[in-house]
């Protein structure tokens, strides 16, 4: 093998697995669990007025 060949494989190899971890970060964050730290208020009540016109 020559030394450029080697490099293109050194640098093509480096690259893809950068792309691979990219992409496995994104779907672990997409079908990982929640991290949203919202209370567990349930349904709150509407206690305003509704808009004119409508019921």
């Amino acid at each position: 093998m020559t030394r450029t060949f080697r490099k293109v494989m050194v640098v093509s190899k480096r690259n893809s697995q950068k792309v691979m971890r990219f992409i496995g970060k994104a779907v672990t964050r997409i079908f990982g669990p929640s991290d949203d730290d919202y209370p567990a208020t349930g349904v709150q009540p509407f206690s305003g007025e509704s808009a004119k016109g409508h019921s």
